[in-house]
């Protein structure tokens, strides 16, 4: 039997399965250090927890789901320092694999239903009609659907991932004074790339993770709220982030973000962010 080269290929390579796919998707958990440059309150740190655990029939299905129970915690810089109203965002994502499974370029499809809330039930306003940052009430509930593509380059010698998605937030869903203000309707765009060391060291008979991987999402807000124009800055959210990993850690490493956008901290939401900021993150994706 001949193969051709793109046959070899694949069968030289790791195989990017469902399960890291959906992991790539779901992200890491992560805590910050006690210092960063922009606008941000001053924290202590800011962590995301965010455990994935995964329910499918068995290890090659096509279809899976990921069911994961995020929460955001700041710790402000503050006497006490207090840890104000935490984002809870469970949350089940579906997953298909479309095409040849054995293929290193992939496409997936998702579909994610989730909730996001403080666990606050006071009053949406203070007495001075601002936001109650302190104890007020935030809850959203929201689907998203998209797709992943995931290929390899040789050029690069590294993994990369294209994902597109839908993230709507139905207004019987979301709390009623949140209406008007807070964007229901959000286009997202990531870019992923997991960077190896040494070309040609990626065999598919033993498993390693990659030294740098470099994300980079927008997002831009379709709906009218705040009564934004179709094309006001502020509607737009970028991120990008630079991680590291050194071979004398084995499942952390460190990571640059600079992040322009809305307050993605529930309540907060209503704060324009422009920060640099750094910390240490979970990678135990392994190709």
């Amino acid at each position: 039997m001949i193969f051709s080269y793109s046959q070899v290929r694949d069968l030289l390579l790791p195989q990017i399965n469902l399960e890291k796919i959906a992991q790539v998707n779901q992200g890491e958990s992560y805590i910050t250090f006690p210092f960063d440059i922009g606008n941000l309150e001053p924290l202590i740190f800011e962590a995301n927890v965010s455990p994935n655990f995964i329910i499918r029939e068995r290890k090659d299905s096509r279809l899976m789901a990921v069911l994961t129970g995020q929460i955001v915690i700041r710790m402000y810089d503050e006497y006490s320092f207090p840890v104000k109203t935490p984002s809870y965002i469970p949350q089940i994502a579906f997953y298909f694999l479309t095409g040849h499974k054995e293929s290193v370029n992939k496409l997936t499809l998702f579909g994610k239903i989730a909730h996001h809330s403080n666990g606050q039930d006071g009053n949406f306003y203070d007495e001075n009609g601002d936001i109650n940052l302190q104890s007020g009430n935030f809850a959203t509930n929201y689907v998203e659907l998209g797709f992943l593509k995931s290929s390899y380059s040789n050029k690069l010698n590294a993994f990369k991932f294209i994902k597109s998605a839908i993230e709507v937030h139905p207004k019987p869903w979301m709390l009623e004074e949140l209406q008007g203000q807070y964007s229901g309707l959000r286009w997202h765009n990531t870019f992923l790339a997991y960077k190896f060391p040494i070309k040609g060291s990626i065999i598919k008979s033993k498993e390693q993770r990659a030294n740098f991987s470099l994300k980079a999402e927008t997002t831009w807000m379709l709906d009218n709220f705040n009564n934004n124009n179709a094309f006001n800055i502020n509607r737009l959210n970028a991120s990008l982030i630079v991680y590291y990993h050194p071979k004398f850690l084995e499942d952390i490493g460190l990571f640059i973000q600079l992040y322009h956008g809305m307050d993605y901290y529930n309540v907060y939401f209503n704060h324009q962010l422009s920060i640099i900021r750094f910390g240490i993150m979970t990678e135990v994706l392994r190709f």
